[in-house]
């Protein structure tokens, strides 16, 4: 019997290239576990340069960091995607930038995340992530939009969610102290009501397990990656 024919999938990474190794990782370990034997996935990686993005996220100029991920998706459309994945959380601002300069299908990110909670049927969910995904709309609309009622870190908490994300785990240090710390955070929110985590930045996942929360976890990484699989394999 012929293989099944996959699609071709563009990966706009390196925003950190940590959580795009993951990526790569999951979404073979997928396709093999579909498809069997030597089996792997038909991707396309164009991995940028996450230093000037950093600065550019900092600065909060939202326009260039669109005008650089369109170039990215348009230059994996040039190769010969059928579809992307934006490999980051924070990075989905910009989803309509590369929207409009591909017009190639875009497996969002926030939309296989609330797809994963309804499936367990929850409705009130923790977030954590950088502090634009915690705090801004593109984001948390989208989960709101799906009948999710969303909680957040406090001010403090939240601040420091998001350095350890860029301090550390952006840059392969994984501490125990920091483990301890997101797990407290988890904690809190459990207290307030959360039946369920979202862990809303690529790296969290290389931090978290399950057995570091004492609610369900959504490892937005891992369930980004299935649904990668799902559209290869889709005609």
């Amino acid at each position: 019997m012929a293989a099944k024919k996959q699609r071709t999938l563009g990966i706009i990474g390196g925003m950190s290239w940590e959580s795009t190794e993951s990526y790569y990782r999951l979404i073979n370990e997928g396709i093999k576990a579909e498809l069997g034997s030597l089996h792997s996935a038909d991707l396309l990686i164009h991995s940028v340069d996450f230093a000037p993005i950093g600065e550019l996220q900092a600065q909060g100029a939202w326009d260039e960091m669109g005008a650089i991920l369109a170039h990215s998706g348009k230059r994996l459309q040039a190769a010969g995607a059928q579809g992307l994945l934006i490999a980051t959380n924070t990075m989905h601002k910009v989803v309509d930038d590369v929207q409009a300069a591909t017009n190639l299908p875009i497996i969002h990110i926030a939309d296989a995340t609330a797809k994963a909670i309804q499936a367990q049927g929850l409705t009130k969910i923790a977030l954590l992530g950088t502090q634009f995904t915690m705090t801004q709309d593109f984001y948390k609309q989208r989960l709101i939009d799906a009948g999710l009622q969303v909680l957040i870190p406090e001010n403090d908490a939240r601040a420091e969610v998001h350095r350890i994300i860029y301090d550390e785990l952006c840059q392969g240090q994984f501490l125990d102290s920091s483990r301890q710390y997101y797990s407290q955070v988890i904690k809190d929110l459990a207290n307030k009501g959360a039946e369920g985590v979202i862990l809303g930045c690529t790296e969290i996942g290389l931090l978290i397990q399950q057995a570091d929360s004492p609610i369900v976890v959504f490892d937005t990484t891992a369930i980004h990656a299935a649904a990668a699989v799902d559209f290869l394999l889709s005609h």
